[in-house]
């Protein structure tokens, strides 16, 4: 999550501090019931906004704040009311039992509104019948465990061209320089076109990934007019306005997908079960995340080199050189498995979980929370607690999951590892995301050997959402492991 505040503002809120008295009484209850503690620094109206917008990245805020007041405690953005939670048994509370229910609904905000058909979607919609039956039906009819094994053969051949692709470089060049997010984002995208449109024409990636950028910008972008919703018709920032660009061209693009499976299917040329894609179920997911993982993954990896050569050993122990990696094979390749665990431990894409809000009334940890309190979930804090992960929590050590937190995976059931979420909205997409991220560092590490330019480490230092996401790219230089001939005969033509 992005706080997005723009200027310049200040005109606005001197008239409406001014039409708001300077200092309001903050009740330590109601009806009686005690509240959870609310951190200090709010202003009125804009509540603690400025605090989030200003002071760099808004988990490490909200973690500076919980270090004061506790693991759970409360802010004001803008109008709304929040609870913050920052540790894994508070957080099982919240997403648990009685609680679960309570805290179902997603937060609104002006983004959703737009890019999901106004909440229609059912990642993002309200619970109910529809969420309900639209869930069961992606997780029975697209991302069983029978229906992922179906579409094996889509991700395996996708990595497979991407890996011949950069070796066709390096065929060409004497060496290869690789942007990796950049590559990462070019095999997802060619995953989920193909598994979302099947057979469809693939002239309309570049405009697909450029929809698809700025969806996932601007979905993560939480505007001043979602905290102060009668600021609205301001479009401070034209976000709005962009917005409704954004939706307009993802639109398009799966109403071409669309046409394309109709046109298919009046002609009688309907797919077999095993070639049938996503878009005979509508759905979508991961497109921004697993490249976001996988450039963490190698990055961690090049600054810890015992680590990648452990996987490459690993690699060639049950892989060996003389053929090319399968998804049968990830069940043996257990540190592999643990390097995915670790790197969304340590760097979660998404290090505040997505905002919940109570449609009743609910106790947390002994406080009242009323209805239409919204809830922030520190992932950031909880996958660094010193109680759960010790020792050495900030460290990357994939040992760690084939040890003393072996059985802990990455499904909603362990409340210390939790970047999927968990209880009734737990992302249905996990074995689908999981398959994709270890098969695709998996066939990395096995056929290239990786370095920096200069043998330095990576720049770890975050920034906006994704550290390297603006600004650095991560270039690194890849080098063949297999003997040529395990690449094909098409590896040389680029």
């Amino acid at each position: 999550m992005e706080f997005v505040l723009p200027y310049p503002i200040p005109s606005i809120f001197a008239f409406l501090l001014f039409l708001y008295y300077l200092h309001r009484k903050r009740n330590t209850s109601t009806n009686k019931r005690v509240v959870p503690p609310e951190a200090g620094g709010a202003w009125p109206i804009i509540g603690h906004l400025l605090l989030l917008a200003d002071r760099g990245l808004a988990h490490k805020v909200l973690g500076a704040l919980a270090d004061k007041h506790g693991p759970i405690f409360t802010i004001q953005v803008g109008v709304q009311r929040a609870i913050v939670v920052s540790n894994s048994d508070i957080a099982k509370e919240c997403l648990t039992g009685s609680n679960d229910r309570a805290f179902t609904n997603r937060g609104k905000s002006i983004a959703l509104e737009h890019l999901t058909y106004n909440y229609a979607s059912f990642g993002f919609g309200p619970y109910g019948t529809y969420w309900r039956e639209m869930r069961k039906i992606s997780v029975t009819e697209l991302l069983s465990n029978q229906r992922l094994a179906m579409l094996s053969h889509v991700r395996e051949s996708e990595v497979e061209n991407s890996v011949r692709e950069v070796y066709g470089m390096w065929v060409k060049e004497g060496s290869c320089m690789v942007e990796m997010k950049r590559w990462f984002e070019d095999l997802t995208m060619k995953v989920t076109v193909r598994i979302l449109a099947g057979n469809a024409k693939m002239e309309a990636d570049e405009a697909y990934r450029v929809a698809l950028k700025e969806f996932f910008e601007l979905a993560g972008a939480f505007i001043i007019a979602d905290a102060i919703p009668f600021l609205r018709w301001l479009d401070m920032g034209g976000y709005e306005k962009k917005m409704k660009t954004t939706a307009k061209k993802m639109d398009d693009l799966l109403q071409l997908w669309l046409d394309e499976h109709k046109r298919r299917r009046n002609s009688g040329g309907v797919a077999p079960e095993a070639e049938k894609d996503f878009m005979d179920g509508f759905t979508l997911a991961g497109a921004d995340t697993i490249p976001i993982t996988l450039t963490w993954a190698v990055a961690l990896l090049l600054n810890n080199p015992h680590a990648l050569r452990k996987a490459q050993e690993e690699l060639d122990t049950h892989v060996g050189r003389q053929r090319k990696v399968k998804e049968t094979d990830m069940k043996n390749l257990v540190y592999i498995q643990a390097i995915i665990r670790e790197t969304m431990r340590l760097r979660s894409p998404i290090q505040l979980f997505t905002i919940r809000e109570t449609t009743e009334d609910c106790t947390v940890r002994g406080y009242h929370v009323p209805a239409g309190t919204r809830l922030f979930v520190n992932l950031w804090k909880i996958h660094h607690d010193p109680q759960a992960w010790a020792p050495d929590p900030w460290e990357f050590r994939p040992e760690r999951f084939l040890t003393t937190h072996k059985d802990v995976d990455l499904r909603g059931k362990h409340f210390d590892l939790i970047p999927f979420g968990s209880g009734r909205r737990v992302c249905p997409g996990i074995s689908f995301t999981t398959q994709i991220l270890e098969l695709t560092l998996a066939s990395l590490v096995h056929a290239f050997e990786i370095a920096t330019p200069t043998g330095e480490p990576v720049d770890m230092t975050e920034g906006s959402g994704f550290p390297n996401k603006k600004v650095m790219p991560l270039e690194v230089r890849l080098t063949p492991r297999w003997p040529p001939e395990l690449y094909g005969e098409s590896a040389t033509v680029v």
